[in-house]
């Protein structure tokens, strides 16, 4: 669950969320806000999208809080309205239009960023090759790669089949090997040169 998995908050905040209690609000936005913002930054590739998905996905939450059952935890709850933001922004009409869709597929394996100051080359190679992704396919790849949805799950926020999202998982995998391949092989220069061709 990537951001979300490590965040819990005190039930008595969420029933005094539930009451229209505004520091309570403030706490649930604290404590999910980031989380929110980096799946949205993810799966969009773009900073602008990321914070109007955040700022759409509190109102969504501060709005519903009241009838927030508890069935899932508070996290999951927040997440699943978050990524269901993310989803409506890449089927508006607007955002197909902005980029081909290109077909792409890579290996098994999560792609992580790597946080280590001593790959930043590496890690910019990483971005670019997800920011080459389709916004389908990238979505598919941090769904499942990053927040742990499962294909069925994917399938279904998507309006999609089970299928579609692994042919989309696998074409992105393979895509991304082959932009990260001149990394791995020492060669970060020329991945950079690769992607931008």
């Amino acid at each position: 669950m990537s951001g979300f998995a490590n965040k819990t908050i005190d039930p008595a905040f969420v029933r005094s969320a539930q009451r229209g209690d505004m520091k309570a609000h403030e706490i649930i936005y604290r404590q999910f806000s980031g989380p929110v913002y980096t799946l949205a930054l993810r799966m969009t590739g773009s900073r602008a999208a990321a914070e109007d998905i955040l700022q759409e996905s509190f109102v969504e939450v501060l709005r519903g809080i009241a009838n927030f059952r508890g069935e899932a935890s508070l996290a999951t709850w927040i997440r699943r309205i978050a990524v269901s933001r993310c989803l409506m922004h890449l089927r508006a009409a607007w955002t197909r239009r902005r980029r081909l869709f290109s077909e792409i597929a890579g290996e098994e394996g999560a792609y992580e960023i790597p946080a280590n100051e001593e790959t930043p080359d590496l890690a910019m190679d990483i971005e670019a090759a997800l920011d080459a992704l389709s916004p389908t396919a990238r979505a598919v790849v941090w769904l499942h790669d990053v927040e742990g949805f499962t294909h069925a799950e994917i399938a279904a926020m998507m309006n999609r089949t089970h299928s579609f999202s692994k042919s989309q998982l696998a074409r992105a995998r393979r895509r991304l090997r082959e932009r990260l391949a001149p990394a791995r092989s020492g060669s970060a220069p020329a991945a950079r040169q690769a992607m931008s061709a």
